[in-house]
Protein backbone atom coordinates (compact mmCIF):
# COMPACT_ATOMS: atom_id res chain seq x y z
CA UNK A 1 0.00 0.00 0.00
CA UNK A 2 2.06 2.69 -1.22
CA UNK A 3 -0.65 5.53 -1.77
CA UNK A 4 -0.10 9.20 -1.29
CA UNK A 5 -1.89 9.83 1.77
CA UNK A 6 -0.67 6.90 3.89
CA UNK A 7 3.08 7.79 2.78
CA UNK A 8 2.58 11.30 3.68
CA UNK A 9 0.47 10.21 7.24
CA UNK A 10 3.36 7.61 8.14
CA UNK A 11 6.11 9.38 9.57
CA UNK A 12 3.47 11.55 11.79
CA UNK A 13 1.39 8.31 12.93
CA UNK A 14 4.88 6.46 13.60
CA UNK A 15 6.06 8.95 15.56
CA UNK A 16 2.75 9.18 17.68
CA UNK A 17 2.47 5.58 18.49
CA UNK A 18 6.12 5.37 19.49
CA UNK A 19 5.45 7.86 21.95
CA UNK A 20 2.07 6.72 23.11
CA UNK A 21 4.39 3.14 23.29
CA UNK A 22 6.84 4.74 26.11
CA UNK A 23 3.91 6.19 27.84
CA UNK A 24 1.99 3.09 28.52
CA UNK A 25 5.58 1.24 29.22
CA UNK A 26 5.79 4.22 31.91
CA UNK A 27 2.65 3.80 33.83
CA UNK A 28 2.63 -0.18 33.46
CA UNK A 29 2.98 -1.65 37.00
CA UNK A 30 0.55 1.17 38.34
CA UNK A 31 -2.01 0.61 35.63
CA UNK A 32 -3.20 -1.36 32.72
CA UNK A 33 -0.31 -1.39 30.54
CA UNK A 34 3.73 -2.60 30.74
CA UNK A 35 6.82 -3.47 28.74
CA UNK A 36 4.97 -5.96 27.07
CA UNK A 37 1.82 -4.01 25.36
CA UNK A 38 4.20 -1.22 24.88
CA UNK A 39 6.82 -2.76 22.78
CA UNK A 40 4.10 -4.93 20.75
CA UNK A 41 2.72 -0.97 20.33
CA UNK A 42 6.48 0.16 19.28
CA UNK A 43 6.60 -2.74 16.96
CA UNK A 44 3.85 -1.92 15.50
CA UNK A 45 4.98 1.41 14.89
CA UNK A 46 7.88 -0.09 12.65
CA UNK A 47 5.50 -1.97 11.12
CA UNK A 48 3.64 0.41 9.70
CA UNK A 49 6.67 2.42 8.60
CA UNK A 50 8.00 -0.67 6.65
CA UNK A 51 5.07 -1.10 4.84
CA UNK A 52 4.84 2.47 4.26
CA UNK A 53 8.33 3.30 2.55
CA UNK A 54 9.45 -0.32 2.46
CA UNK A 55 11.66 -2.78 4.21
CA UNK A 56 15.14 -1.53 3.51
CA UNK A 57 13.93 2.24 4.45
CA UNK A 58 12.74 1.19 7.51
CA UNK A 59 15.81 -0.84 8.43
CA UNK A 60 17.56 2.62 7.24
CA UNK A 61 15.31 4.57 9.80
CA UNK A 62 16.28 2.61 12.90
CA UNK A 63 19.23 3.16 14.83
CA UNK A 64 20.17 0.26 15.76
CA UNK A 65 19.70 -3.83 14.80
CA UNK A 66 16.34 -5.04 16.17
CA UNK A 67 17.98 -8.11 17.54
CA UNK A 68 20.64 -5.85 19.01
CA UNK A 69 17.83 -4.06 20.74
CA UNK A 70 16.28 -7.11 21.94
CA UNK A 71 19.55 -8.63 23.49
CA UNK A 72 20.00 -4.95 25.36
CA UNK A 73 17.10 -5.45 26.96
CA UNK A 74 17.47 -8.65 27.93
CA UNK A 75 20.13 -7.80 29.66
CA UNK A 76 18.74 -5.05 31.19
CA UNK A 77 15.91 -7.27 32.32
CA UNK A 78 18.22 -9.83 33.79
CA UNK A 79 20.54 -7.01 35.28
CA UNK A 80 17.57 -5.75 37.20
CA UNK A 81 17.62 -7.77 39.41
CA UNK A 82 21.19 -8.11 40.62
CA UNK A 83 20.11 -4.97 43.34
CA UNK A 84 17.96 -7.77 45.44
CA UNK A 85 20.96 -9.63 46.22
CA UNK A 86 22.65 -7.10 48.10
CA UNK A 87 19.39 -6.88 50.17
CA UNK A 88 19.23 -10.41 51.02
CA UNK A 89 16.08 -11.18 49.05
CA UNK A 90 15.28 -13.69 46.15
CA UNK A 91 15.88 -12.69 43.08
CA UNK A 92 13.78 -9.70 40.67
CA UNK A 93 12.07 -8.91 44.14
CA UNK A 94 11.73 -4.77 44.34
CA UNK A 95 14.05 -2.85 45.51
CA UNK A 96 13.28 1.28 46.06
CA UNK A 97 15.54 3.82 46.14
CA UNK A 98 15.70 7.57 45.87
CA UNK A 99 17.15 9.52 43.34
CA UNK A 100 20.08 11.65 44.68
CA UNK A 101 19.51 14.81 42.20
CA UNK A 102 16.00 14.43 41.84
CA UNK A 103 14.53 13.50 45.26
CA UNK A 104 12.10 11.09 43.96
CA UNK A 105 11.53 7.12 44.44
CA UNK A 106 12.65 4.65 42.01
CA UNK A 107 12.59 0.95 41.96
CA UNK A 108 14.48 -1.68 39.94
CA UNK A 109 10.89 -3.02 38.66
CA UNK A 110 10.82 -0.18 36.18
CA UNK A 111 14.38 -1.42 34.43
CA UNK A 112 12.82 -4.66 34.62
CA UNK A 113 9.83 -2.66 32.46
CA UNK A 114 12.07 -1.26 29.92
CA UNK A 115 13.86 -4.32 29.14
CA UNK A 116 11.06 -6.43 28.75
CA UNK A 117 9.84 -3.31 26.38
CA UNK A 118 13.23 -3.27 24.76
CA UNK A 119 13.10 -7.82 24.10
CA UNK A 120 9.59 -7.56 22.96
CA UNK A 121 9.97 -4.42 20.65
CA UNK A 122 12.90 -5.39 19.48
CA UNK A 123 11.76 -9.67 18.61
CA UNK A 124 8.72 -8.10 17.16
CA UNK A 125 10.14 -5.61 14.84
CA UNK A 126 12.81 -8.25 13.59
CA UNK A 127 9.91 -10.69 12.61
CA UNK A 128 7.50 -7.93 11.23
CA UNK A 129 10.08 -6.45 8.93
CA UNK A 130 11.25 -10.15 8.33
CA UNK A 131 7.82 -11.15 6.95
CA UNK A 132 7.18 -8.02 4.70
CA UNK A 133 10.41 -8.52 3.16
CA UNK A 134 9.23 -12.38 2.10
CA UNK A 135 5.91 -10.64 0.81
CA UNK A 136 8.33 -7.59 -1.58
CA UNK A 137 9.89 -8.62 -5.08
Amino acid sequence: MKTLIFRSIAPYLTALVLLFSVFVTLRGHNEPGGGFIGGLLAASAFALYGIAFGVPEARRAMWFHPMSVAGTGLLLSAVSGLPSFFRDTPYLTGVWTTAPLFHFDVATIILFDIGVYLVVAGAMTSIALALEDSGEG
